[in-house]
């Protein structure tokens, strides 16, 4: 007789176990937002997340499933997770660099000379989805001129969190909508179209959203009321130019950013040139910078530095690498610029990495005892028509967002689920494809640990439920692609000579093995 203790079969979880650990998260987390508020991300946040990590592992445990099984998941989520956090720490070192080379500051002083307030939030979404369309990065756009519109607005009197959407409206739709975006290359791989076709299919239900989204923003923007005066704009503009030097030289490195991006550089090297470039800018341009932060980067670190004569290179590689790593805060004189014109570096990344990290874990739980595929299958039952087919994709992609915390899994997952039933309602692959999108993609930016509105936050310094109200473009966009399907706008079906080709076509990659 064997003394190999037998392996116990994993039980499937019935619907309240499933949704537990959701339950508790939910609770959690309200309760923080009601203490915290938004410094919830401080830390709150991530031990809710672990804690209903902490829940779900109880019963996937209860479930029969192996500690090793819960831990591989684990630890798989995380490491899916990593190019995320890497390009998330390069954005802090982008961010800190664009700010002290002058490239920020000398956006936001041609900004606010050219930008009105009656129509500033208008051509905030708009510039946002130019860039964004040009590189097929939302987080590339809301990290460079996302944060010198961010300046522009705070400037003009608008709020953090009015500003923060416009642009967030504008930078997802340039996502949704590039070929060279890789949620959208995802999107219809998942769904099995071409990307051309899909992206032309997106346009019936993402103009009128965009057009939606443009309007609200215009409207906003003549009913400002804001608090900036011309005077207080002056004195801004004042402020900044008395401690850079604003040149259209600068330019050139957001150019060369927007250059390797549209040449299909990977994000990393993408991100890594860009800083790069900030951090030349900086000797060039700003050499009185230099001197004035390196006294106070040292007095922190070895002030007996301070009574020696350093040259100007080591100087110069001390306030960069700060810029890089850690706090830079240029003083102007004025309370509101100096909040502006700091950055946290790499180092200010690492709350929300630990957000991202926690849920990961919840998710990673969740997955390993067949918890969201169980919620899922509960919500294809009531998929009877197609209208109603595409509102539970497009909410099965929210839940993703939601309880995965990851944009991809939001896209993967229900692009898996529901290949199988759209194929088999004669209904055409960028149909799924779509609902995918304006589902997936758009929603992960509003949910505060989600890694698309964890980073974008953290990037903004606007607090995810600030800006969710304002971003109307990612709220609109689930809800136009619900409302065309439930009328039966532009729904595309096979006909039964192509679903019959279809199926023949199945069945000799079955016989082949494909």
């Amino acid at each position: 007789m064997s003394n190999t203790s037998k392996v116990k079969e994993i039980k499937k979880a019935n619907l309240l176990q499933s949704f537990a650990p959701i339950i508790v998260l939910i609770g959690l987390l309200s309760i923080n937002i009601s203490i915290w508020h938004d410094d919830s991300i401080g830390g709150a946040n991530q031990l809710a997340l672990t804690f209903a990590a902490a829940f779900a592992a109880i019963i996937a445990f209860r479930l029969n499933v192996p500690y090793q099984r819960i831990s591989k998941f684990i630890v798989n989520n995380i490491s899916d997770a990593m190019p995320s956090i890497l390009i998330l720490l390069l954005i802090g070192a982008l961010s800190g660099t664009w700010m002290i080379s002058g490239v920020v500051p000398t956006l936001v002083i041609y900004g606010l000379d050219l930008l009105s307030p009656d129509y500033f939030l208008f051509a905030t979404v708009i510039i946002s989805a130019i860039v964004s369309l040009s590189t097929g990065s939302s987080w590339s756009t809301i990290a460079t001129i996302g944060v010198a519109l961010m300046g522009i607005g705070v400037a003009l009197g608008f709020s953090s969190g009015m500003v923060a959407g416009a642009i967030i409206s504008g930078a997802y739709f340039g996502d949704k909508m590039s070929p060279l975006s890789d949620t959208t290359n995802l999107a219809s791989a998942m769904a099995g179209t071409d990307i051309f076709t899909h992206i032309r299919y997106m346009l019936y239900t993402t103009t009128p959203t965009m057009l939606i989204t443009l309007i609200i923003f215009l409207v906003l923007g003549f009913m400002h009321k804001g608090s900036a005066t011309p005077t207080g704009v002056i004195d801004m503009k004042n402020a900044i130019e008395s401690s850079f030097t604003i040149s259209p030289w600068l330019l050139l490195v957001p150019a060369i950013l927007i250059y390797v991006i549209i040449k299909k550089t990977p994000p990393l090297t993408s991100l890594f040139i860009g800083t790069l470039a900030g951090s030349i800018a900086v000797i060039i341009f700003q050499p009185t910078i230099i001197t004035q932060l390196y006294p106070t980067i040292i007095a922190h670190g070895n002030p007996k530095q301070l009574s020696e004569s350093i040259p100007f290179y080591k100087q110069a590689y001390v306030v960069i690498s700060q810029a890089w790593f850690g706090a830079s805060e240029v003083a102007t004189g004025n309370i509101k610029i100096d909040k502006l014109l700091s950055t946290g570096g790499m180092a200010g990344m690492l709350n929300t990495i630990w957000l991202i990290i926690t849920a990961m874990t919840f998710s990673g739980a969740m997955e390993s005892a067949g918890l969201l595929l169980r919620i899922a299958d509960f919500f294809i039952k009531y998929a009877k028509s197609t209208g109603s087919l595409v509102a539970t994709t497009v909410a099965s992609s929210i839940f993703m967002n939601i309880t995965a915390s990851e944009q991809y899994i939001s896209i993967v997952v229900p692009g898996r689920m529901y290949a199988d039933i759209y194929r088999r309602r004669k209904l055409k692959p960028e149909l799924l494809s779509r609902s995918l999108e304006d589902g997936g993609t758009v929603t992960s930016v509003l949910v505060p640990w989600n890694t698309g509105g964890a980073v974008n936050s953290s990037v903004l310094g606007v607090a995810t439920l600030s800006y969710l109200p304002y971003a109307f473009f990612n709220l609109i966009s689930p809800l136009m692609s619900i409302f065309f399907a439930y009328l039966n706008i532009k729904i595309r079906h096979y006909t039964d000579k192509e679903y019959n080709e279809l199926m023949e076509i199945e069945k000799l990659q079955d016989v082949a093995g494909l």
